[in-house]
């Protein structure tokens, strides 16, 4: 069973070993949890339904809505654990294929609804946050939406339901031998659609593609009617369709099937971690590495911080000792950092890019430890989220934010992040653990993944308050120095505020004009991707 507050499964948990404990107490001091409030007690405060249960598939019971309410932000996360929803969904309506989602287009027209698309429910930037506009407002989500329709062996395109999760996305190709090799860390719960609306980057981007390389074509249902987008492997057809609704986040229509590029399952798999004496060598090998187009599959950078915090939070503090006093006798001791990469392809494809990564690392002073910290890693990928749950309930609250620049602009813009955030909450006296990691590697720059934790506050104003000063000042501070406002995360209405120094106004005006067009009325997602247009304007 889902859990209803928070990430995931409700049945897996995630434990916090005594040394990692003790390694939070020691940055961040002693915490106090806040109390909770139960699943019964916000199903009572939900409102009556503004909707009628008239149209097929739409539910407006109280539980069903509270699922639907929120995201995964730091703030709904806030809200779902107060019990301090804010507005909820007024009906929830559940199609099972493309047709009935025209359908329910047509209905919320006729209707006056205000309509929000909702996929895997993972939005870290509140997506799919309903707002009070004085309009009735239906959720559509697409769960049962969740099915391989067709697989074109010939071309390799896939064509999926765009709620199908990442599981189900995997699993059904596997059964034909295929993958997508779409793994962002969200993959456990998020959608294929969803991955579309916001430019998803998977893991392991380095050899498949972000979702951009791998989307070829697919079917959104619009107010002004069905949207088919075709398959052409390369057009010069002016622009690109596919460019209109990647990263669209629900605003020009609703994603209801994605035909995606799919690849044979690799003969093989492995991922490996290395160490380094300091970051400026670090950094310097992965942008070798990935100049250089050694054949990994993908590469993520450690900074000294997170290097040291991953090594105190991975518990079995007899082996992790062993390990620091061999990279202390290879010269990686204090400020050394971690690089784990992963090769994927034909064994002799994977030789070639071993022996490529040991030649550049070793030119860096890179010390290569083999596989098992790769399987260590490979086996959590997807679990780290359930982390969060276990540091709220020792008192402590977690959030990220993620950027992208070029590598001359790498160092400046992590250091200005870090230094934002940890000095974030000093009128309070209250200290903030940072680290960073650069999570996908380009010829041309990287992404900056941030990690962020505090102590919460004595009460859920004070901490969403604490949290809001610290996204504000960090979203500013990657914006005004040469910044992407998200690489892989999407806008949102989070991020909305800081679009238009990162696009500039003709882009701006460019994109409210196309979503006038597609929406008149402007009932999709509203606030999402784009802030409210003044009406001189609109």
């Amino acid at each position: 069973m889902r859990r209803w507050n928070g990430w995931g499964d409700a049945s897996f948990h995630l434990p916090l070993p005594p040394v990692g404990q003790d390694f939070l107490k020691a940055r961040l001091g002693v915490a106090s949890p806040l109390s909770e409030a139960s699943l019964e007690q916000v199903c009572a405060d939900v409102p009556a339904s503004r909707i009628p249960e008239e149209h097929k598939g739409v539910h407006t019971d109280p539980e069903t809505r509270v699922r639907h309410a929120r995201g995964q932000s730091l703030a709904d996360w806030l809200a779902m654990r107060s019990g301090d929803f804010g507005v909820f969904p007024d009906a929830v309506a559940l199609p099972e294929h493309s047709e009935e989602v025209a359908e329910l287009l047509q209905w919320a027209r006729e209707r006056d609804l205000v309509v929000i698309p909702y996929g895997g429910g993972t939005s870290v930037a509140g997506h799919i946050n309903p707002e009070d506009s004085g309009k009735p407002i239906l959720t559509l989500s697409l769960e049962r939406m969740n099915r391989l329709m067709d697989l074109d062996a010939e071309s390799q395109i896939a064509t999926f339901g765009a709620g199908t999760p990442g599981p189900l996305v995997e699993s059904q190709l596997l059964a034909h031998g295929y993958t997508l090799g779409h793994f962002p860390q969200s993959f456990e719960l998020s959608t294929i659609g969803g991955w579309v609306a916001s430019r998803s980057s998977g893991q392991q981007s380095l050899r498949y593609g972000r979702i951009e390389q791998l989307l070829a074509g697919g079917r959104v249902e619009t107010f002004r009617g069905t949207w088919e987008i075709p398959t052409f492997p390369a057009s010069a057809a002016g622009p690109d369709p596919r460019e209109m609704v990647l990263g669209s986040e629900g605003r020009f229509g609703v994603i209801t099937e994605v035909k995606v590029r799919v690849t044979p399952v690799a003969d093989h798999e492995s991922f490996h971690v290395l160490f380094f004496p300091d970051w400026e060598r670090a950094r310097l090998c992965a942008r070798q590495l990935v100049q250089n187009r050694t054949p990994l599959s993908m590469l993520r950078l450690s900074n000294a911080v997170e290097t040291e915090t991953q090594l105190a939070l991975a518990g079995h503090p007899t082996m992790i000792g062993m390990l620091e006093r061999y990279l202390g006798w290879r010269g990686a001791a204090e400020g050394k950092c971690m690089m784990t990469v992963g090769l994927t392809g034909t064994k002799a494809q994977c030789r070639t890019g071993l022996r490529e990564l040991k030649r550049i690392s070793r030119r860096n002073d890179g010390v290569y430890t083999g596989t098992y910290l790769g399987r260590k890693w490979e086996q959590k990928r997807f679990t780290m989220p359930y982390l969060r749950e276990t540091l709220w309930e020792q008192g402590y609250a977690v959030d990220t934010l993620e950027t992208a620049t070029d590598w001359d602009n790498v160092d400046t813009l992590m250091e200005r992040i870090e230094t934002t955030l940890r000095e974030g909450l000093q009128s309070e006296g209250e200290p903030v653990h940072v680290f960073t990691h650069l999570s996908h590697v380009y010829g041309q720059g990287c992404s900056i993944y941030t990690t962020y934790v505090f102590r919460c506050a004595g009460s859920y104003e004070a901490t969403h308050e604490r949290w809001a000063r610290l996204k504000q000042a960090a979203s500013q501070t990657i914006v005004n120095n040469r910044g992407t406002i998200s690489h892989q995360h999407g806008v949102g209405k989070d991020h909305a505020p800081y679009l238009p120094t990162e696009k500039g106004p003709v882009t701006i005006g460019m994109l409210h004009a196309m979503s006038r067009y597609m929406d008149p009325d402007q009932r999709l997602a509203p606030g999402v991707l784009l802030q409210h247009e003044p009406e001189e304007q609109a």
